[in-house]
């Protein structure tokens, strides 16, 4: 088992990390913003479902394989820069729709999380990322590998839920002022397609 200090270190880390803008709470805020702290909530579960995905990726070796075939690297890139070019395009023909009439289309709950999932699973440059930052804090002389890789990954996964949960409240009170008021409701709907196209650019043109 990984000692206490070491544990406390990387979840200092980890969770620095999440308050460091980066794709997932980018994510996190325009969905927020756009549809509420609850779709920010489900959108974070999803994503730290993703995470769980790629902790099994790196305790497993399948991390390295994305690292090593440009193919498979490249096929979850492209698949990750379509879905956000999706998400831009849903979120710029949103349009305006203000009270009743907005609240008799929301977004169900799994829908959004099934969302987060699918956001964090193509992006490839998480698992290298983890390939790259979990062995760090692992030390063969306390155990299974694989068993410190997947503590390390519970430990990162809680300190992301903590904060993109906090980031859920504040952008999502932030939109609520918004949504009632049909120019305003355009313009965060016309942010959220901004900041997805910017991910997907962003993704698109990533390197291994």
């Amino acid at each position: 088992m990984i000692e206490s200090q070491t544990l406390i270190l990387f979840f200092s880390t980890a969770v620095l990390l999440a308050l460091s803008p980066g794709p997932d709470n980018l994510f996190v805020v325009a969905q927020s913003a756009q549809n509420g702290r609850a779709a920010g909530f489900a959108v974070t579960l999803g994503l730290c479902t993703g995470l769980v995905g790629h902790t099994l990726a790196v305790a497993l070796g399948l991390a390295a394989v994305v690292r090593a075939s440009a193919l498979a690297f490249t096929v979850l890139k492209a698949a990750g820069a379509v879905y956000l070019l999706y998400l831009a395009w849903q979120a710029w023909r949103a349009g305006a729709v203000a009270g009743e009439e907005a609240q008799t289309t929301p977004l169900s709950g799994w829908f959004l999380y099934r969302r987060g999932i699918v956001m964090n699973l193509t992006n490839p440059k998480v698992s290298l990322f983890f390939l790259a930052f979990l062995p760090q804090f692992a030390d063969p002389r306390h155990g299974s590998l694989v068993g410190q890789f997947l503590q390390l990954g519970v430990v990162f996964i809680f300190a992301t839920m903590i904060v993109f949960g906090m980031v859920s409240l504040l952008a999502g009170g932030f939109g609520e002022r918004f949504r009632n008021s049909p120019s305003a409701l355009r313009m965060v709907n016309r942010a959220a397609a901004a900041v997805f196209v910017g991910l997907a650019l962003k993704l698109a043109l990533s390197e291994r």
